[in-house]
This record gives structure tokens, C-alpha cells and sequence, in this order.
């Protein structure tokens, strides 16, 4: 608790900057009506950085006006900005701190609520259902149905990853008959969600049967969000009923849908009864082949289940009779890192999983495989190592020279067949004057001095900066800077680098003496004040560099 304060206290400090800073504003959002700066925030959810500055206005007038309600808003709002991990619980308990100020019991019970939620996307199961209880004990006494059925319903599902199954569907029905004439969403996320629980319970034909009406409902309703969780509930389901061929299909059907979501949890389960029902059916190699999308998804994003643990014996199991200590200590090593975390986050689910392996016995047959593979592939590995790098460095430095030359030949090409003409004057974009906020008059004038100044080749001067030719256009930097982007679509710097590099290939092309010159030498004939700028500024216009470019010229005398 101490730690908690400690953090909460650091934080309160952080967000007394930033009113400051936001006091400061020239757009002065601190003075702007909640409604604006809630409108801003929903806008820009999905740009955290950019929705930062209205949600610390937001919290920032809530806590000028001492409006406790619009605190908690505030503080919630904070997690819409994804923030770290660790100071999640800080927002949710400053949420709970401005609630009990407010004595709102609605707004006590949606603190605990979103406190519980944090729990639950750390997958402390445990104190997310005590939050949602806190919670549910405060929402009670008012009369917000939703909001109550609500924590009902993450009740439901903490009691179902809990593996408390029974109690789980009680709860969901409740939700059910609720939301059944007053929100579509909640109506369809509960149907999904009882489903899932008769399932594990082996009630197949009742999942059946909520899955359907799911269907329909959401047919009916014209909401098809759920539409792809119900038919991969079905194909478990039908897993479950053993009818496996179809169980692949139905699954694979509602994949699709799951894909567009990216909802990697539900695509690793999808993949583990596509490769159950594969491995029921004898047919191996498909099998192995959806158990290492799922062994890639624990990689790639850490998901796991108790449940889905069983794949990692049956391809121990398999490596085992296939002679194969390599994969076997591979996959033993996995089930280790899947049991780690399983008994921390699963705790009480996982002792009621049937374990053909358990920890220490798969400690035993670790050590023998380890100590067997090791002393036969030590040797040989460093041998193999050696050789394969230097083979690799090898065919990689030869694959990049020929790949190099290749494409620098194909511009080299490129450059040749266009006309001599094409890269003097870079031609005007035909942009309505009106586009930008510049006088017609003005831009004409702009316009046409550029023009002179590039047939003039005055460019090839040392030193142009924007200042200089602004002064020397009788203009100012923003407007000239704003012509030559619009204009000719570049900023100043690559504009006047591009236009030296055009005159000097076009010199190269057709003169020799000129080609016989050193980098410096160019660099200096083109206005350039060094070396490096000349070659950085070629390779980036020409994309080759000076050197090939020149050569491959005399190659054509």
C-alpha cells in the first residue's frame, strides 16, 4: 500500500506540471466545456500521443473546479491512453479516491469496476473478482441496471477463467435476460459467453443450441460483431461432440472473422481444436501443422490456457517415438515455461487439469535428454557453426555485390534514355494559386524569379541558404519556402541539391574532361561547400554513386 501511495503521490506531482503547462496554452483547453475535450478525446482514441493534451485538460479543469464526478472521468480517461503497466492501478485508485469524495454510489461501483478490469487485463483473476464484488455491493444500492449488470458480467467471465463453471452460467443468464430488450452488444457478448460455459462443462447440445440463437439474434438485430465467436464456439463444440471434421470447418469459418479482430487468444484456441481434431482423425502432419501456430502465438504474444497444455505432451510424446531428443527437449522445455505461468495465473484452474506430465517429472526427462544431446552435439555444433557463417558471410557479401550492380546498372539505364532536356527546369506543378494563403500577385513573382534563377544556374553559388535567397527575391523565408514545397515539391535544401546534381550528370553525359575530375573536384564545380555533401546528395538523387556512374559513362566511348 505504501509502494501504491508513494506512486499515486509522484503522479499527482506529474499532472500539477502539466496544468501548468496547459494553463499556459495559447489554445487555452482548460477553459473549453467537458463536452468539447470528451469529443477531442473520442476522436483521437486511437492516437494516445495526440489525445494526451485533452485528456490532461480534461483532469486538470475537473481538479480547478473541485468537480469530483468529472475527476473520475478524467482519471479514467487516463487509461484510455494505454499507459504502463504500473500505473494503471494508480489511475484506477485515484478513480476510487475522487468516487468516494463524490459519494456517488454509481460512480464508487464504475471506480471498482475499471480497478477490476485492470486486474483482469493482468490476469489477477482473483483481486479483479474482489474489485467486481466491491463494486457490484455499491452499484446495488442505486439504480443503474446497466452498470450493474455489467459487473455482473465480468463476474461471469472471471468465475469462468476461475473454472467455477456452474456459478459462471448462473451469473450469464441473469445478464442474458437483462440485456435481452435493452443492449444488443451486452445481449450477444453474454449468449457467446454462456455458451463457452456449457461447452466446458460438456453440455454440447445446450452450446448448440445458445450458438444458433446467437446467430439468429444477431442477424435479426443487424449486428454481426459476434457473428464469428459464435461460430467458433460451434466448432469447438463440435469438437466436443466428436465430430471432427466438421469441427475444422466451422472453425475455419469463423477464423476469418476473428483474423479482421485481431484477436490473437481466440485465433491460438481456433488453431489448438484444429489440430485436436486433425490429430483425431490421423492425420498428422495437418495436425502439426495448427499445433505450431499455436506454439508460435505463445512466442509471439505469451497467450496461453491451462487447457491447452495437452498439445505440448501429445508432441512430446510424438518426438519421443519418432527418436527426436531435439524436438522432445524442445517441447519439454515449453510445457515447463507454459506450467511457470499457468500456476501463477491459472492457479486454480490448473489443479484441475489432468497432467500425463508433471513438473518434476518433466524435469527428469529434461536433464536426461540435455545431458545425452549434449555431449553428441557440442562438438558437431561448433563445427557446423563455423562453417555455415562462413559460408553465409561469404554467399551473402557476393549475393549483395551482384544485387548492387545489378540495380545500379538498371538506373544507370534509366538515366541515360531520358531526355537531355528533362532535368533542367524542373517543370511547375499545374496547383490552384487559391491553395495556399499567399497572394496570386506575390507567387507569380516568386514564381518567375525561381524560374530565372534556375535557367540563370545561379544555384551552382556556394552557400544558398534560404535566407540568402529570400533576401535575394526581395521575399521572406515563409513564403519562398512555402512556393518552392508547393511548387516543385521539395524543401529548400533538396531543391537546391537536386538542381546542382541534375547539371552536373548532364555535364558528366557530355563532357569528358569533366569525368575525369575527383569527387572534390565535382563537388566544387557544383557549388557544393564539401565533398561529402556532393556524394550524400548524388547517391540520394542519382541513387548511385558518383563513382559507378562515371564509369559506367566511359564505358559507352
Amino acid at each position: 500500500m505504501a509502494t501504491t501511495y508513494i506512486i499515486l503521490l509522484l503522479f499527482l506531482a506529474t499532472q500539477l506540471v502539466a496544468q501548468k503547462r496547459i494553463a499556459v496554452s495559447p489554445d487555452s483547453l482548460i477553459n473549453k466545456e467537458y463536452a468539447y475535450l470528451d469529443e477531442q478525446i473520442d476522436v483521437l482514441k486511437r492516437n494516445p500521443s495526440k489525445a494526451a493534451v485533452y485528456v490532461h485538460s480534461y483532469l486538470a479543469k475537473a481538479k480547478a473546479e473541485q468537480n469530483w464526478k468529472e475527476m473520475v472521468l478524467g482519471y479514467k480517461n487516463y487509461l484510455l491512453l494505454k499507459p504502463d503497466e504500473k500505473y494503471k492501478l494508480v489511475y484506477a485508485d485515484s478513480m476510487i479516491y475522487a468516487a468516494k469524495k463524490s459519494k456517488d454510489n454509481v460512480l464508487i461501483g464504475s471506480a471498482y469496476l475499471s480497478k477490476g478490469i485492470v486486474y483482469y487485463s493482468e490476469k489477477e483473476h482473483n483481486a479483479a473478482l474482489d474489485n467486481y464484488i466491491v463494486a457490484n455491493n455499491y452499484i446495488a444500492k442505486s439504480s443503474d441496471a446497466y452498470l450493474f449488470y455489467k459487473v455482473k458480467y465480468n463476474m461471469a467471465l472471471i468465475k469462468y477463467y476461475l473454472g467455477s463453471y456452474e456459478e459462471a452460467i448462473e451469473l450469464l443468464q441473469k445478464c442474458v435476460n437483462h440485456f435481452k430488450d435493452n443492449d444488443d452488444r451486452g445481449y450477444l457478448n453474454s449468449l457467446h459467453s454462456l455458451g463457452l460455459a456449457n461447452n466446458r462443462l460438456g453440455n454440447y447440445g445446450l452450446c448448440t443450441e445458445i450458438n444458433s440463437t446467437g446467430l439468429t439474434e444477431g442477424k435479426r438485430r443487424n449486428n454481426r460483431e459476434v457473428e464469428a465467436y459464435f461460430i467458433h464456439s460451434e466448432g469447438i463444440n463440435q469438437y466436443g461432440k466428436k465430430n471432427y471434421a466438421l469441427a475444422i470447418q466451422t472453425i475455419q469459418k469463423g477464423l476469418d472473422g476473428i483474423r479482421k479482430n485481431k484477436d490473437f487468444s481466440n485465433e491460438s484456441v481456433g488453431y489448438y481444436y484444429i489440430g485436436k481434431s486433425y490429430w483425431e482423425l490421423r492425420k498428422t502432419d495437418q495436425a502439426l501443422h495448427y499445433f505450431r501456430k499455436v506454439d508460435k502465438s505463445f512466442d509471439d504474444k505469451g497467450y496461453i490456457r491451462p487447457d491447452l497444455r495437452e498439445m505440448y505432451e501429445i508432441l512430446i510424446d510424438y518426438y519421443s517415438t519418432k527418436k527426436d531428443p531435439e524436438e522432445e527437449l524442445y517441447y519439454i522445455n515449453k510445457l515447463l515455461k507454459v506450467d511457470s505461468i499457468s500456476n501463477g495465473t491459472y492457479k486454480y484452474l490448473t489443479g484441475k487439469i489432468h497432467k500425463e506430465y508433471d513438473t518434476k517429472k518433466l524435469f527428469v526427462e529434461k536433464k536426461k535428454l540435455e545431458n545425452s544431446f549434449n555431449r553428441k552435439k557440442s562438438t558437431e555444433l561448433i563445427f557446423i557453426s563455423v562453417i555455415t557463417l562462413l559460408i553465409f558471410s561469404s554467399s551473402y557479401l557476393i549475393y549483395r555485390n551482384i544485387r548492387n550492380k545489378k540495380q545500379f546498372r538498371k538506373r544507370f539505364a534509366e538515366l541515360m534514355i531520358k531526355n537531355d532536356n528533362t532535368n533542367d527546369i524542373p517543370k511547375l506543378k499545374k496547383t490552384p494559386t487559391d491553395t495556399l494563403n499567399i497572394n496570386p500577385d506575390t507567387i507569380a513573382e516568386i514564381l518567375k524569379q525561381l524560374e530565372k534563377f534556375e535557367q540563370d544556374k545561379k544555384f551552382l553559388e556556394q552557400d544558398w541558404t534560404l535566407v540568402k535567397l529570400a533576401a535575394a527575391f526581395d521575399s521572406n523565408t515563409k513564403y519562398l519556402s512555402q512556393i518552392i514545397y508547393h511548387y516543385r515539391g521539395k524543401k529548400f535544401v533538396e531543391y537546391i541539391n537536386d538542381l546542382k546534381i541534375d547539371y552536373l550528370v548532364e555535364l558528366l553525359k557530355t563532357n569528358r574532361i569533366v569525368r575525369k575530375f575527383s569527387n572534390a573536384a565535382l563537388a566544387e564545380e557544383a557549388g557544393f561547400s564539401s565533398t561529402q555533401r556532393f556524394t550524400n546528395a548524388f547517391q540520394q538523387r542519382v541513387e548511385i554513386s558518383p563513382t559507378f556512374f562515371i564509369r559506367e559513362l566511359e564505358k559507352l566511348q
